[in-house]
């Protein structure tokens, strides 16, 4: 079999690559570098599949329009999803394209992690409920993590960070998701790049009466204009890592951010019962060990013993917690296009 190609368009970055038989990966710069002889199919990372979509999907016009309708609720991500299956339909008419979903691995969810306290009517009529997002990523963790410690997937309780454009925090045990912080919408749970978060529903009826948001300036203040960036004025992680230790919107900037991170660490090893192990991935939890530092330090009654040097020199992937703490912490490279290959070529071989 030739090679998968996979087009992962995220919120903040549009990524190519070339994954072939033996998982071995290249990128590529753009669809145009690609030869067709080279490629049997290719794969769309796709945020939000609904209820429906649930398997690694070949994209006819029906699913591409079911994909359309949730750019509503995932702005930031169908759209750049759909631009991509667009572009790549047009460069290779004749390859299978097939769309590979984050919510998948969120879909048997425990019901309690699921469900809204709303009226029966917006769960069960209007769709309303907890889907989670991220799911590429936090799947690859739940395989790599097990394999690095030695430990079955059956009994580590993990806990994944990711940390990016968009966040998330999610508990795992026995390699499917418990509970999750991203619900309805990528826009819930932790503060984001440029999204805020979860926020009291009182503030979006209290800005849109008082100040008179409407709904288009309520969607871009949230998803654009908040998270660090609205908290910092604009600046990205890496300004805030290095601003003096006496600029106090930095500090606080990052100091909610982190603070934010740990409680939802803390909530989802009560849904496990515990936590053996915590892994940061994504472009910030892999890189940023000012970020890992903060989160675990918040971390400590759990029995988090982040080891310092090991914390700051090591590369993905790596455990950096200290030799004697009970919870193992790792920073694991997010590898979500061997995901969406495999999910690709599963559903090629069962239809051949």
């Amino acid at each position: 079999m030739g090679a998968v190609l996979v087009v992962n368009a995220g919120s903040t970055s549009l990524k190519l690559h070339l994954v072939f038989d033996d998982e071995r990966v290249e990128a590529v710069e753009s669809l145009d570098a690609v030869r067709t002889s080279d490629v049997d199919a290719v794969g769309h990372r796709v945020v939000h599949g609904g209820a429906k979509l649930v398997e690694p999907t070949l994209i006819d016009g029906a699913v591409r329009a079911a994909i359309e309708e949730l750019e509503s609720v995932a702005p930031l991500h169908n759209a750049p999803a759909l631009a991509g299956i667009d572009s790549a339909t047009r460069v290779f008419p004749r390859l299978p394209q097939i769309a590979v979903f984050d919510t998948a691995f969120h879909a048997m969810m425990p019901a309690e992690a699921a469900t809204y306290a709303l009226p029966s009517i917006w769960r069960e009529e209007w769709g309303i409920r907890r889907y989670g997002f991220h799911g590429l990523s936090v799947q690859w963790c739940a395989e790599r993590v097990p394999e690095l410690l030695g430990r079955t997937r059956r009994e580590l309780r993990l806990v994944v960070c990711h940390l990016g454009g968009g966040c998330s925090v999610t508990a795992v045990r026995g390699g499917r998701s418990l509970d999750t912080t991203m619900g309805f919408s990528p826009l819930e749970g932790v503060p984001m790049m440029t999204r805020s978060g979860s926020v009291d529903p009182g503030v979006l009826l209290y800005v849109q009466r008082a100040h008179g948001l409407s709904v288009d300036e309520l969607d871009h203040a949230l998803n654009e204009e908040s998270g660090l960036e609205g908290l910092s004025g604009g600046r990205g992680i890496r300004a805030l890592e290095s601003a003096p230790p006496e600029d106090e919107v930095a500090r606080l900037a990052l100091g909610v951010y982190t603070y934010r991170i740990a409680g939802a660490v803390a909530g989802m090893a009560a849904a496990l019962g515990g936590l053996d192990a915590l892994a940061f991935t994504a472009g910030v939890g892999e890189h940023s060990a000012v970020v890992r530092r903060a989160v675990c330090e918040h971390l400590a009654f759990l029995g988090v013993e982040l080891d310092p040097k090991q914390n700051e020199r090591s590369a993905p992937d790596a455990d950096v917690a200290k030799s004697e703490s009970s919870v193992r912490v790792l920073v694991i490279a997010a590898r979500e296009e061997l995901v969406v290959a495999r999910g690709v070529r599963a559903l090629l071989r069962s239809t051949t």
